[in-house]
């Protein structure tokens, strides 16, 4: 195994929710060092930077910009959790930087999804390809300890004796997202279904490979969703949203969709036929972020609740406090009983995300999930879109879908 000599030094593109998840997660991971980051905003970046001093993970140099944090020669690895409307940009950088000999960093990680379309998706990894980088997709779920333990279960006690399972169920809810661009349908790409539903067709394609087997083994044969906003174009809600986000987002305008639910049907290496069901929605108002997924076989299930935990606390009416997401993420109240997840970024699977890209790049291979398969999950999500849009099945391959972009990321007019 070949080795760097040292932890990987990585490189943050972003310093919002989503990186500080990974600054915590790396916690629990060796032979790493966040040595720096670069952000939009300065106050963004400077804190990550001391927040990864603090934590005894730096030293990290917050970069004013990326061609600093890139011709620095103190970063082997970047790790792009900036918005996904930037992430074609970064990468073009990174491409270029690598080109004209200007950087050391040989390995990059994306965050979900990979880009907003097909085409931008293909690009990503083009770029990546040309660069001679190694790639990475940073898609958490299928890393959760849940997932990983029930996967090895079914695979090892169960398929050789009955089957290869038929069915993967993935349901991802909570009541909103964090940052205004999460909102744009035009910056994000679309709504809740490529915010949220990039996990749950991912994770369910990867419950129903064999290990050892590439994911590509299942071919996608069709797709089917409907989409709708439910919640925030009421009009109390659109004026709450618009508030909230400083007037950035208006969904009595242009609302993009807040609940999601996708069919896809797949075959196996075997000739049988699969079906992976999604259900997402940004409308779900209950402890928190609710992800539920199952496994279904010839003689055997597989179920797991993200809120079914085995910690709750009650804290009664007299017990009162700010509001916050100390128990769990997206949480949408104080008192009562509440479900309290004791190790989040385990559980959600960054961890051992975080741990697997880690000592994949120090060892010089790919990892186990790349842009390539970045790329397969924005061609399901766009066959779910335009399937949506036109009011009925869409069958693949389809070569409409190179070049389609959901309603609701077309520019106003368009």
């Amino acid at each position: 195994m070949m080795d760097v000599g040292g932890g990987l030094r990585i490189g943050f593109v972003g310093a919002g929710f989503m990186a500080r998840f990974h600054l915590q997660s790396l916690l629990g991971v060796r032979n790493v060092v966040v040595a720096g980051v670069t952000s939009a905003r300065a106050e963004r970046r400077e804190a990550f930077a001391a927040d990864a001093d603090k934590q005894g993970l730096g030293p990290c140099t917050a970069f004013a910009d990326l061609a600093a944090m890139l011709a620095s020669g103190t970063v082997d690895a970047i790790w792009i959790a900036s918005p996904n409307d930037t992430r074609l940009a970064v990468m073009r950088e990174i491409h270029a930087a690598r080109k004209a000999g200007r950087t050391s960093v040989y390995a990059v990680a994306c965050e979900k999804p990979l880009a907003r379309t097909v085409a931008e998706a293909r690009e990503m990894l083009r770029l990546a390809e040309e660069a001679g980088l190694l790639h990475g997709y940073l898609e958490n779920q299928l890393f959760s300890t849940a997932v990983q333990r029930g996967r090895d279960i079914v695979w090892r006690r169960a398929v050789p004796i009955s089957g290869r399972p038929y069915l993967a169920r993935a349901t991802e809810e909570h009541s909103g997202p964090h940052e205004p661009w999460f909102w744009d349908g035009e910056r994000q790409g679309g709504g809740v279904l490529s915010d949220m539903m990039c996990h749950s067709v991912e994770v369910a394609r990867f419950l129903l490979t064999k290990p050892g087997e590439a994911r590509n083994t299942l071919t996608l044969t069709s797709a089917n969703a409907t989409v709708a906003t439910l919640k925030w174009k009421r009009p109390a809600y659109a004026e709450a949203l618009r508030q909230r986000t400083g007037g950035e987002i208006d969904y009595s305008r242009r609302p993009a969709e807040d609940f999601a639910r996708g069919l896809l049907t797949l075959r196996d290496p075997d000739g049988n036929e699969a079906v992976i069901e999604a259900t997402t929605s940004w409308a779900y108002v209950g402890a928190g972020l609710r992800i539920t997924l199952e496994l279904l076989g010839p003689e055997y299930a597989m179920e797991f609740n993200s809120l079914s935990t085995g910690l709750k606390v009650f804290l009664s009416r007299e017990v009162s406090g700010a509001s916050g997401e100390d128990l769990v993420e997206k949480q949408n109240a104080e008192q009562g009983l509440m479900p309290v997840l004791d190790d989040e970024t385990g559980i959600y699977g960054y961890t051992l995300e975080n741990r697997h890209f880690v000592e994949a790049f120090r060892a010089r291979r790919m990892p186990d999930e790349t842009f390539a398969d970045g790329l397969a999950v924005v061609e399901m999500l766009m066959a779910l879109y335009r399937s949506a849009e036109l009011g009925r099945t869409v069958s693949l391959p389809d070569p409409e879908l190179e070049t389609y972009v959901p309603p609701v990321a077309r520019p106003a007019g368009a």
